[in-house]
């Protein structure tokens, strides 16, 4: 018998269409399986261990998801709960989990995953060996590692087999695999290694390996030989390249994919055409490793950061920004060291330029001719007080400076007041590292609960 995986969404907060799970409900899935996080927002949920998703929309869709569970009377999972995957983060959706539970007259049998690792059990691990940087990698001395606010490991599907052999309605894991929910089930019942992991990659995002990525919802059933994904939207249609396309969505490699336990290789992989506008795929092959080892992330308080914000419209500036802007940092480095007596290492100051190149910065390719630039002003020092020291020193320089010494002084626009906003804690990415186990479980903690009403 095929295993069936339904995925809402590409992530718990996105939205989906309600009939299309109805639909996906209908066919008679085994499990329901979606992502409740990511990196793609930056270090700051990892930081503080919070959700960037809103509460309220979160509960909203993870209500559906629960009435949708009961219809189908399968086994609801989340990966990477509230954005990061911390044990904050996961004890947060398993406080919505019995709010809803109770509200909806349903009794739970809840399973925590979590991923967290302490920094003593990392240590030990660094000295033992069996610590492996990826490249690139940040020094991981007692000093680096001591600044650390939280570190996670990345579930694979092992320990989330563990989390479903509880019993348990609902699993809602730590810092996860963005497949692992979905490949867990189909291997722990022995459907095709290759095709588990190959599936579960193409619908890690729901709806984007579809012609219609909003239209959120897809069932994958996966056997002995491949998987079929087909999508429930009303009208929406998977299309060989639709499908294949999706390997190379967050991958280096468009035929090879690293997961705990190994790797997947889809070099001799087949597209076609099935029943329902879905796609038939075969001949992925699953690499077992000779050792288990795990993805980390970990995140650290880099500073506190001020913002202040300038446009810039007088054309002669427009085109010269980026010299302007070379010039006003040198000026802005004196002036700091002159009248606060800070050098270079005890704060960061950048300036980026919106309209020119704010998104890929020295990687930008193309040049245009925008009417207006938007110039961002970034200072992140030891402390707030410090931070917003700076940015007044230098408020009147970003709303002043001139392209040269022997001209008038511009006056360039304050689009808001105050000029500065302080921005508080900000956190970096301190972790590019696996680490190996003796045992998938190793350093992974279940929690069982029964909420709701019995």
């Amino acid at each position: 018998m095929p295993t069936r995986v339904l995925i809402p969404s590409g992530v718990l907060g996105l939205g989906f269409d309600p009939d299309a799970l109805a639909r996906g409900i209908e066919v008679g899935p085994d499990i329901i399986a979606i992502d409740g996080g990511s990196t793609d927002s930056g270090p700051f949920y990892l930081g503080t261990g919070t959700s960037k998703y809103s509460r309220a929309v979160c509960r909203d869709e993870w209500r559906q998801l629960l009435e949708a569970r009961a219809a189908a009377g399968v086994p609801l999972v989340i990966g990477s709960c509230g954005t990061c995957g911390t044990a904050s983060a996961v004890d947060w959706m398993f406080e919505i989990t019995a709010e809803l539970a109770t509200e909806l007259g349903q009794t739970l049998r809840v399973a925590r995953l979590y991923s967290d690792v302490p920094i003593d059990e990392l240590r030990r691990a660094r000295d033992a060996g069996r610590l492996s940087p990826l490249d690139p990698a940040p020094p991981i001395d007692d000093a680096a590692l001591a600044g650390m606010t939280n570190i996670v490991a990345l579930t694979g599907a092992e320990q989330i087999q563990a989390a479903i052999d509880t019993g348990a309605d609902v699993v809602l894991a730590g810092r996860t695999t963005d497949t692992a929910t979905i490949a867990a089930l189909p291997l722990a019942r022995g459907m095709h290694a290759g095709a588990a992991w190959h599936g579960a990659k193409i619908a890690e995002c729901g709806a984007f390996c579809t012609t219609r990525p909003a239209s959120g919802v897809v069932m994958v059933s996966f056997d002995e030989t491949g998987f079929t994904v087909t999508p429930m939207g009303d009208g929406v249609r998977c299309t060989p390249q639709s499908v294949a396309a999706h390997m190379l969505y967050e991958n280096s490699d468009p035929w090879i994919l690293h997961e705990p336990g190994g790797h997947l290789d889809v070099t001799s992989a087949s597209y076609v055409k099935a029943a329902d506008d879905g796609v038939r795929v075969e001949g992925a092959a699953w690499m077992t490793a000779p050792d288990y080892r795990v993805k980390l992330e970990g995140a650290r308080l880099a500073g506190y950061q001020t913002m202040m914000l300038a446009v810039i419209r007088d054309p002669r500036y427009v085109d010269a920004v980026s010299d302007w802007a070379d010039r006003l940092l040198t000026h802005c480095r004196e002036l700091i060291a002159a009248s606060l007596g800070l050098s270079d290492d005890a704060y960061d100051i950048e300036l980026r330029l919106i309209g020119v190149d704010s998104a890929l910065g020295g990687l930008e390719r193309h040049r245009g001719s925008p009417v207006e630039v938007g110039v961002m002003l970034l200072i992140t020092a030891a402390s707030q007080a410090a931070a917003s020291e700076i940015a007044a020193l230098i408020n009147p320089h970003l709303l002043h400076y001139p392209l040269t010494d022997d001209e008038p002084m511009p006056t360039f626009a304050f689009p808001m007041s105050p000029v500065h906003s302080d921005r508080g804690a900000v956190y970096e990415f301190a972790l590019n590292h696996v680490l190996g186990l003796n045992d998938p479980m190793d350093g992974f903690r279940l929690r069982v609960d029964e909420v709701g009403h019995g």
